[in-house]
């Protein structure tokens, strides 16, 4: 065995590294998520329907002429899902944000998905709430993403303006209440006229993305989609 993968056995062993989806140690040549976890993460496989068969599409029905509505895996309470965000949104772990974005972007991109899009940009953190994380986790994911469809993306496009409580707990009406002001476009030039796919980690109502949506479209956006990691069953 080469001296490389002796020294790699060995680290391994003092430092094992585990699935961040199941805490399960990984084996070599698995990154991040193991084998059996990546062939058992729920996925909605939506983007391989016909728009009008979507069911996330009603979201934003009768709201906002939002064109794609894509989610990668469905949430579910417990599961390995709901344990990979806690991992990117409160443990640091932003590879999760990349490796899963990575995934579906090469995903979409093999379903003729990349021409639809000009430019990725993440749903924004305030500056206090992102002082206090350190990271966006929507940006690991927006860049996992324009690395599988080769597009570029832009972390600072948009920004929030305004401190807003938690949604964990709102009804799709509080929710849209709590973030219906708070966003901004920061770069005009960036998104006139461009096809802009928004990204955020989970969708629930949509009251987040659609403000965003809101907002890029008074700017001058041509086109607003959007995709998150997973989608949840609405409150």
């Amino acid at each position: 065995m080469p001296v490389p993968a002796l020294l790699s056995d060995f680290v391994s062993l003092l430092f094992p590294r585990v699935c961040l989806a199941c805490d399960e140690p990984l084996a070599r040549g698995e990154d991040h998520i193991c084998t059996n976890c990546r062939a058992q993460l729920p996925y909605t496989d939506y983007h391989q329907l016909p728009p009008a068969e979507n069911p996330l599409v009603r979201r934003f029905w009768g709201k906002l002429p939002v064109k794609h509505t894509l989610s990668y895996l469905r949430f579910l309470r417990h599961g390995r899902v709901q344990h990979l965000l806690h991992q990117l949104k409160y443990k640091g772990q932003q590879d999760v944000g990349r490796v899963l974005g990575h995934w579906y972007g090469q995903e979409l991109s093999e379903a003729g998905l990349a021409p639809e899009f000009d430019l990725i940009v993440p749903v924004p953190l305030h500056p206090r709430k992102l002082a206090k994380r350190g990271y966006n986790q929507a940006d690991s994911f927006a860049e996992g993403l324009a690395t599988g469809l080769g597009l570029p993306w832009h972390a600072t496009a948009l920004q929030r303006t305004t401190h807003t409580a938690s949604q964990t707990r709102k009804n799709r009406l509080q929710r849209w209440q709590n973030v219906s002001s708070v966003f901004a476009v920061a770069d005009t030039a960036a998104i006139m006229g461009r096809r802009v796919l928004i990204v955020d980690d989970v969708l629930t109502t949509g009251a987040t993305l659609e403000a965003c949506a809101a907002v890029l479209l008074a700017a001058g956006a041509a086109e607003v989609s959007v995709a998150t990691i997973a989608t949840a069953d609405r409150h």
